[in-house]
């Protein structure tokens, strides 16, 4: 077996359906799939077992320890030479396999990751935070887009592959609650291990389902962001702190507006910063009722990572207190 994809699940059975329905039809079929139900109350046995005919599926269960420990759980069961990790919130075209078996055998790599893409069965609220993570506004596109742009390229654990050697010679992801994905792509990169982007592997990735569960993820992203950079300090970039420092314009200007007759002046960027959040994203979905969606999820990105980051630097570095990550019991919704 060459390849062996694991998904750690956790109350998504639907979700589930839909991923492994995707992987059913796929050219490629020289890999497993192995399910890992971290401690759900809503198990996915049901919808795992309509598909052991289609697919060579495993399916294991355990108590909840959040995804890393999971995927490695998952990664000393599997049988393949390649682990593929997905979140169980994506679906794959039929041809994703393929792009990743043409890419490994041609540059040799041992880790790979793909870009994520929205799907027209996506709610307008998903297409909105879709928007939000891949902009070239927001993120700078990197996300969403199949060319890296500057810097070193980490896979992230939403499609993300590395080889057993690696594995075995990591010992996989950390028991970090969240950031682990960058976490294990740095320490892999910093052990010599050949890593690409594989343009043509992308996934369609829902992500969260509200913009108040959107807020928790990028919040703990935020807090993330700090406990990476404790472990490994010269990952540290400019960038990291942009968000923190759009949270904190964000508030003084808005502090000052209400206090001064000059307020307006202040407001100026953020009024252009919305402006052009509204137009790029009514143009990409010819619907200004959902530009105006964009530009609420962008907001939330923004705010919920600058916040976190701030959260952290206080926490950590300030108050010097051990590593943590807030919503914590909510890290899947």
């Amino acid at each position: 077996m060459k390849y062996s994809i694991i998904v750690a699940v956790f109350n998504r059975p639907d979700e589930l359906g839909e991923l492994l329905e995707s992987l059913a039809l796929q050219t490629y079929r020289d890999f497993e799939v192995v399910i890992v139900e971290d401690g759900s109350s809503v198990p996915s046995k049901d919808v795992c077992d309509g598909y052991t005919t289609r697919l060579k599926l495993s399916y294991y269960v355990k108590p909840n320890s959040g995804p890393g420990p999971s995927r490695n759980y998952g990664c000393r069961r599997a049988s393949g030479d390649y682990f593929i990790f997905l979140d169980s919130d994506c679906t794959v075209p039929e041809g994703y396999m393929q792009a990743i078996d043409t890419a490994v055998v041609e540059q040799q790599l041992d880790a790979f990751g793909g870009p994520d893409r929205e799907h027209e069965s996506f709610t307008p609220t998903q297409k909105a935070i879709s928007y939000s993570m891949t902009s070239l506004l927001t993120t700078g596109g990197i996300r969403g887009s199949k060319v890296r742009v500057g810097g070193a390229f980490h896979p992230r654990s939403f499609n993300m592959g590395i080889s057993r050697e690696i594995f075995n010679d990591t010992e996989g992801f950390s028991t970090m609650r969240f950031g682990e994905d960058v976490e294990f792509s740095i320490r892999m990169m910093g052990r010599g291990y050949r890593v690409s982007l594989i343009p043509d592997a992308w996934v369609y990735h829902k992500r969260r389902t509200d913009l108040k569960k959107f807020f928790k993820q990028v919040h703990n992203s935020g807090i993330a962001r700090i406990n990476i950079t404790l472990r490994h300090p010269h990952t540290l970039k400019v960038t990291h702190f942009f968000p923190a420092a759009f949270t904190v314009y964000l508030l003084f200007a808005l502090v000052f507006a209400l206090s001064q007759a000059q307020g307006t002046i202040a407001m100026a960027l953020p009024a252009l910063y919305t402006a052009l959040l509204f137009l790029e994203g009514s143009i990409k979905y010819r619907n200004p009722l959902l530009g105006l969606q964009c530009v609420a999820a962008s907001y939330v990105q923004l705010i919920g990572y600058g916040s976190g980051f701030i959260r952290g630097v206080i926490w950590r570095i300030i108050m010097n207190k051990p590593e943590q990550g807030a919503f914590e019991k909510t890290f899947y919704k």
